[in-house]
């Protein structure tokens, strides 16, 4: 049984006794016996052991999913080079204080460095040519975090928002099965770890009737898949907690676990299209899509928080589905949402603000938990 699949399975076969105190106030011990829970980091988050952002993750977070410096151009910016170094750190740094990496990301038409895709004579590479690559990519990154690390999303983002697959160089070199041979390679790689597909909007129908056949496909060619990331990035009314919640239980019914791996909700008004995290996608700048330069006034903090609430307790509803939580981001600073789509802008998307102190949002997820307890012996 994958790890933490048995981790959760233990902790539901004991009784949960009364509130988390709310002078303990860490999430990671809040949601312990529902989820997992979980935050993107950067290198200067964990640097200094004794920053302001190290104690945040030691005290809230149990799982640590790199923003960037486990996907291949960090990794391996040059043939048969591989940069281990800031990795090695995150993994060590993880395991010093009892908690879980989660490997983002092997297979990526995104930040991914343009000799992946190169062939002979400026020509594309063949099938085998990438296969080789992608094969001797993944042997080498999981065989050196074999047991260190959680799980791997395997394959992120190949769904066009219609549910076909996505014309990525991948697909045009090697076929629509270059998906099935990442999970291949990976399982072979490391037997132990679990495999993700992640995605962004999964909650639309048919994006996510077309994330239902590709876990289908994969399952019908005998490979294992342990788990689906919904990735969560929401704004303030889209999608709804029922769509959301329905695609949870959709993925769940094909016998697998669901995470919500990339969570923060866009306070700004202006652009185009909830939920679309395509890093191609730029919208021209307008002042007026950049209210709250100067900080979040507290109608919008009220806001941000009740949205945050209402997604937790529907997690907590479907704790049995639900591997964990992770949050894009460690403060409003660290957040990507700050230059995408529209750069330069200040957002507040996440549970601490910029001196990572927690905002209101943190005690409503908090709070969503302690009221669990309470009402469910």
């Amino acid at each position: 049984m994958p790890r933490t699949l048995f981790f959760l399975a233990a902790l539901a076969s004991l009784a949960v006794s009364g509130a988390v105190s709310a002078q303990t106030a860490s999430l990671r011990e809040a949601y312990q016996p529902y989820f997992l829970i979980g935050a993107a980091v950067n290198t200067g988050n964990y640097a200094d052991e004794n920053s302001e952002d190290a104690r945040l993750i030691k005290t809230h977070f149990k799982v640590l999913t790199p923003e960037n410096i486990l996907k291949w151009e960090a990794l391996q910016p040059h043939p048969g080079q591989f940069e281990f170094r800031a990795a090695d750190r995150l993994v060590a740094f993880a395991g010093q204080n009892q908690s879980h990496v989660v490997g983002h990301t092997l297979v990526w038409h995104g930040q991914t460095p343009p000799w992946v895709f190169a062939g002979e004579n400026g020509e594309p590479p063949d099938r085998d040519l990438l296969l080789a690559r992608m094969r001797d990519h993944i042997n080498t990154v999981l065989g050196r975090y074999q047991g260190r690390v959680l799980g791997w999303d395997v394959v992120n983002e190949a769904l066009n928002e219609d549910g076909t697959l996505r014309d990525t160089p991948w697909r045009r070199a090697i076929g629509d099965d270059y998906i099935e041979k990442a999970f291949e390679y990976a399982r072979a790689a490391d037997p132990a770890a679990e495999l993700y597909y992640n995605d962004y909007r999964l909650e639309a129908p048919a994006k996510r009737a077309g994330a239902v056949s590709l876990v289908k496909r994969l399952q019908a060619a005998g490979l294992r898949i342990d788990a689906v990331g919904i990735q969560g990035h929401v704004g303030l009314t889209q999608p709804s907690i029922a769509e959301q919640e329905d695609a949870i239980r959709d993925f769940h019914r094909l016998g697998v676990r669901v995470m919500i791996t990339e969570m923060d909700v866009d306070v700004l008004p202006g652009t185009k299209g909830w939920g679309d995290a395509d890093i191609r996608r730029r919208e021209a700048a307008d002042p007026a899509f950049n209210p709250y330069a100067q900080g979040l006034p507290a109608p919008m903090q009220d806001a941000l928080a009740a949205r945050y609430a209402d997604f937790f307790r529907m997690y907590l509803r479907n704790h049995d589905k639900i591997t964990r939580v992770t949050f894009w981001g460690l403060n409003d600073g660290d957040s990507w949402l700050n230059g995408f789509p529209i750069p330069g802008r200040t957002n507040h998307p996440l549970l601490f603000d910029r001196q990572n102190r927690a905002k209101p949002a943190f005690q409503a997820v908090l709070d969503a938990a302690q009221t669990r307890d309470r009402s469910d012996p």
